[in-house]
Order: structure tokens, then C-alpha cells, then sequence
């Protein structure tokens, strides 16, 4: 069974001030999504890529001309709006949706998740984290979901059956994933400041270890 990763690359970023797009934003001398695509391309589960850009990302669009990947231009109407478009034009079966904003992301855990859908039996997978790890990077959750006595943050990756996309709320199995490598999503420059700190520390051998 053929696996598209589609990595939305499109939104406005409006809580950051930024004269950059934010799928350009540097993390270790490389975009955040340059990091994405080579997490995607070392994904042993992973068959195509493609990425949904905008009107409001055309600098991220031209520099994806270089990767061998598929653009999709989409009508930048919000997060949600683009990504049913983008599905819609994939016409993929299975669909795994990714933020540009994960630059922590691996190959690794992105095969973990292809396989957790695999066996989940459900037309969507929801990926989260538990919020004490964010807590413990000093981040709070703005999506903060309960689940028992836990708390859980979505983390940006879902996997979709793409013949579902214009169904309404469809059935899914909730995957906790408890990575620090999941828990910052670049919203904010906070979470770009911890993000290159834990990238220095997960990759760059402990230079600049946060203390």
C-alpha cells in the first residue's frame, strides 16, 4: 500500500512576526523544512512527497522546484481548507499530514506511525504528545486534549484515508508518542530558540546544550 507524506507548507504564520516564511526558518543551518524532507526521504515507509503551498509561502514553493517532490498550489484559505484540497488532489489512498513547522522529526518515528495506522484499523490516525513533555521543555499547550488522567497536545502528523477526506468526523485512534522530537512545533520564537538547542543537543553532538 503506496504512502503520500503531504507536508503543509502554507499558512500565514500569524503568531510570529516574521520577514521569513515560516517553512524558511532556519533550525542547525537548514530550513525546518529541508529537515522534514530528508526525515521523509529516509522513511522506509514513505513512497511520494508532496507539498501545499500558498499564495502565502511563493519563496518555499521555488525552493521546493529543486526537490524531487510534487507542489501543490493550494487556495490558502486556512490550515484545514488546504489540507482537504491537497488530499483531494493527491487521490492517494493513504495520506500521512505533516506541519513544516517538526523540524525534529525522523525517519524513525515517521515509520512508527505509518505502521501504528496500519494496524489500527481506522480511517485516521491523530499523533500526540503528552503535555508534561512539552512542560518539561518549558512550553504550554494551546490544544490541550484529556485523556484519562492525562493530558495530551496534538503534535502535527495525522494519517488519513484519502477516500475519506469529505466525510465529516471520521473515526480515529489517538497515537501517544512521548518524543521531544514531536513536542516543539515552531509557533513561536521560543519554540524556534528550543528547537535549535534540542537540534544542537539530538544531533550536533551537545554543542550549545541547553543548560
Amino acid at each position: 500500500m503506496g504512502i503520500t507524506a503531504l507536508i503543509m507548507a502554507g499558512g500565514k504564520a500569524d503568531r510570529m512576526i516574521l520577514r521569513e516564511e515560516k517553512p524558511l526558518l532556519k533550525v542547525g543551518r537548514k530550513s525546518m523544512i529541508e529537515h522534514i524532507l530528508k526525515a521523509l526521504r529516509n522513511a522506509r515507509k514513505v513512497d511520494e512527497i508532496a507539498i501545499a503551498v500558498s499564495k502565502h509561502t511563493p519563496k518555499t514553493a521555488k525552493l521546493m522546484e529543486k526537490f524531487p517532490v510534487k507542489v501543490l498550489e493550494t487556495p490558502g484559505k486556512g490550515y484545514v481548507a488546504d489540507m482537504r484540497y491537497a488530499v483531494r488532489k493527491l487521490k492517494s489512498n493513504t495520506v500521512l499530514i505533516i506541519s513544516a513547522d517538526l523540524p525534529l522529526v525522523t525517519g524513525e518515528i515517521i515509520d512508527k506511525i505509518v505502521e501504528r495506522h496500519r494496524r489500527c484499523n481506522k480511517p485516521a490516525l491523530t499523533v500526540v504528545v503528552p503535555m508534561e513533555t512539552r512542560r518539561g521543555l518549558g512550553l504550554e499547550g494551546e490544544y490541550v486534549l484529556e485523556a484519562g488522567t492525562r493530558q495530551i497536545v496534538p503534535a502535527g502528523i495525522n494519517v488519513i484515508d484519502g477516500r475519506w477526506i469529505d466525510e465529516g468526523e471520521l473515526d480515529e485512534e489517538m497515537f501517544v508518542i512521548d518524543k521531544e522530537e514531536l513536542a516543539v512545533n515552531v509557533n513561536t520564537l521560543q519554540e524556534l530558540e528550543i528547537a535549535e538547542r534540542l537540534f544542537a543537543r539530538k544531533f550536533c553532538g551537545g554543542i550549545n546544550r541547553p543548560t
